[in-house]
């Protein structure tokens, strides 16, 4: 592998929301990017949104105008997966589809020189994506969370074939660019931010589904305590700091009692089944026809650049 300090070209298999978002990462941390899509069309629209996000750093004080177009120039666009050749780092970002990603990494494989490492977004296992592969070594979960422009933390994962240097590389790798890495030490599904997002989840929408409380005193409760809290103080830290012994006692009281199903409830399912998919299709839990779902989305962006800029004030 070649060093950290090396990497001068970072090829993005995909150019969706995941892709957009990483290829502003790394063009924004000074790096050249390829950005590989299916057609010319669907790339062209990729680079106009990126241009809109990057726009955001600069109104919002984190970026210097002339920075920003930079960064756009140092992107540029493909529909040859054999452009990844020449690039120091090479990351997948396509659909979920095993298939399709087991395709593509069989070809990166051959593609690209022995040294360079290959890694995924998915949020899954790359021992799914690897198995025909002729080394698997090189190969590793790089799950950046959406939005990847705004969203720091970036989990690791490497499977039972993976080199423990790759790893250990990934991370500084991330590093490098800015990036805060989760190293993992073992393969789970969902890595650790799905996982604690759907055990969440599970009891949200079963209180929901059990009318418990409705979606709005769920989502209050939870914004407005436990969301504060989890911004400064994980759920473990948290533990500890409010005491072992008295969280242990609870947690005795309280577990048996959570909601333990392996499968969504039905009344999710039948919004699901009845195209109700939540503010895409303007209904889901909540009926978004009521509700100003760009507002709600407008907020979350500007909290999150309001968390960057705190970051950044940090490491000054």
């Amino acid at each position: 592998m070649i060093t950290v300090d090396e990497i001068k070209t970072v090829a993005i298999i995909g150019n969706g929301l995941m892709g957009q978002g990483i290829a502003q990462v790394f063009a924004r941390a000074g790096k050249n990017v390829v950005l590989i899509g299916r057609s010319g069309e669907s790339l062209a629209r990729a680079m106009s949104v990126i241009s809109t996000n990057f726009q955001a750093f600069v109104e919002r004080g984190l970026s210097e105008h002339d920075d920003i177009i930079a960064a756009i120039g140092r992107i540029r666009t493909s529909t040859d997966m054999k452009d990844a050749a020449s690039a120091d780092f090479v990351i997948e970002a396509v659909p979920a589809v095993r298939d399709l990603q087991i395709s593509i990494f069989k070809q990166l494989d051959q593609i690209c020189a022995p040294e360079i490492v290959l890694g995924s977004t998915s949020g899954q296992p790359i021992s799914l994506m690897s198995v025909e592969m002729q080394h698997p070594e090189r190969a590793v979960a790089i799950h950046f969370v959406y939005p990847a422009q705004l969203i720091p933390v970036v989990e690791v994962c490497g499977g039972p074939d993976t080199r423990p240097d790759v790893v250990t590389w990934a991370c500084d790798m991330l590093e490098s660019v800015g990036q805060v890495a989760a190293p993992m030490m073992k393969e789970v599904d969902g890595f650790i931010i799905n996982r604690l997002q759907f055990a969440l989840l599970r009891e949200a929408w079963s209180m929901w589904a059990e009318g418990v409380a409705s979606a709005e005193a769920i989502d209050n409760s939870f914004k407005m305590t436990l969301g504060r809290r989890y911004s400064v103080t994980g759920p473990i830290e948290s533990a500890d700091m409010g005491g072992l012994d008295i969280m242990n006692t609870f947690a005795e009281f309280l577990l048996p009692s959570l909601n333990t199903d392996k499968h969504p409830p039905a009344a999710l399912g039948e919004l699901v089944k009845g195209g109700n998919f939540g503010l895409k299709s303007g209904k889901g839990v909540y009926d978004w026809s009521q509700r100003d779902g760009k507002a709600r989305l407008a907020a979350r962006a500007d909290r999150l650049f309001q968390h960057m800029a705190e970051d950044a004030a940090e490491q000054a």
